[in-house]
């Protein structure tokens, strides 16, 4: 059945948690497909204001989503941006953080860690052979250069789309590249915070053929259906254009909204939800389930459940499913006037049209 299973796996992965801003509730399933590529990252103390949330769809793969779930929101707190309060530099640099972690010698060993067909007997005793030289060794995990048997990896032909949202006191900021999507419900009205990158957007298309690529039936180079994404290394081999300019690129579309008591809550969920049902419709359903006091957690497997597919006939619906609900807790204080507030929701959400 190709990449299908004859019969869907319908184990779900769950989880919920809280803090004095937030409660939360997750989940994924692998479904039709024959592996799981989908990871998530949910951290509501990021540090005593902050929370994040991420999901990472991987395609070709999971190594890169488990990589982004274990590694890009401490690239978020490391970078000098994030302690001045510019989390917008901080998130948009980490993204194309990864990229560049995931070559060379070091990010070989990182990735095969993490990989499926990954011995780890073997790993290990290379990881004594191949340990970093010079500084690396009494800092933390400053990604230092290795040398080594692969220290000319390019990176991984894999990806993974990613989208995160991350929360300080009362702002939201919100980063994503790919097709994976962050929704906010206000006063019960979907409102997308994030676009899909597509090849049929103008200004991806344009990007593609700049940097030397075409496109053929909706696939970059006939190949990706993605625009942007981590990973992808193929795609980002012109030595002449940065990262921001490649093919695919990991640079995120970053919004950033200011939180109201009108905003009931968010949720990041990978395509695998989106290709079932609208912005719109998961909010309906959110609030309907809402109303019987559930787990968060327990509302996302019946999205699941009500998105799994009979069969794989149509291919909707036989996808990974993740996805991350986050209520927030009130009151929520803002800065600015409603009338602004609103303004700000209505420009980012036509930006992610």
């Amino acid at each position: 059945m190709g990449t299908y299973l004859s019969t869907p796996k319908t184990d779900k992965v769950s989880e919920d948690g809280e803090n004095e801003r937030v409660r939360y509730g997750l989940s994924s399933m692998q479904g039709w497909r024959t592996t799981m590529e989908d990871s998530h990252a949910a951290v509501p103390d990021l540090d005593p204001t902050t929370s994040f949330f991420g999901v990472y769809d991987g395609h070709g793969g999971k190594v890169v989503a488990k990589f982004c779930a274990k590694h890009l929101h401490r690239q978020v707190v490391k970078h000098e941006a994030y302690s001045s309060g510019d989390i917008e530099t901080a998130v948009q640099k980490a993204f194309l953080r990864m990229d560049e972690m995931m070559r060379g010698q070091r990010g070989w060993r990182e990735l095969s860690s993490l990989g499926d067909k990954f011995n780890k007997f073997t790993g290990a005793i290379e990881g004594l052979i191949w340990s970093p030289r010079g500084e690396a060794s009494n800092k933390v995990d400053d990604w230092a250069f290795e040398e080594g048997p692969h220290s000319d990896f390019t990176g991984p032909t894999s990806g993974c789309t990613a989208c995160v949202a991350i929360m300080r006191d009362n702002q939201l900021i919100v980063a994503n590249a790919g097709d994976s999507r962050c929704v906010i419900s206000r006063k019960g009205e979907a409102y997308n915070l994030s676009r899909d990158h597509k090849p049929v957007l103008e200004v991806e298309r344009d990007r593609i053929l700049k940097a030397g690529g075409f496109i053929h039936a909706g696939r970059v180079n006939g190949s990706l259906n993605l625009t942007r994404a981590i990973g992808d290394m193929e795609f980002k081999q012109n030595k002449f254009l940065s990262p921001e300019k490649q093919m695919v690129t990991a640079n995120p579309d970053v919004n950033i909204l200011e939180l109201c008591d009108d905003d009931d809550f968010i949720v990041l969920a990978c395509d695998g939800i989106w290709d079932c049902m609208s912005s719109q419709h998961l909010v309906d359903f959110i609030h309907a389930q809402l109303n019987s006091g559930i787990k968060l957690s327990t509302i996302c497997e019946r999205v699941f459940d009500r998105c799994l597919a009979p069969s794989t006939s149509t291919g909707e619906g036989c996808d990974n499913m993740t996805m991350i609900l986050v209520q927030f807790k009130k009151p929520i204080r803002p800065l600015t006037s409603a009338e602004e507030v609103d303004d700000q929701l209505k420009t980012a959400s036509s930006e992610s049209s």
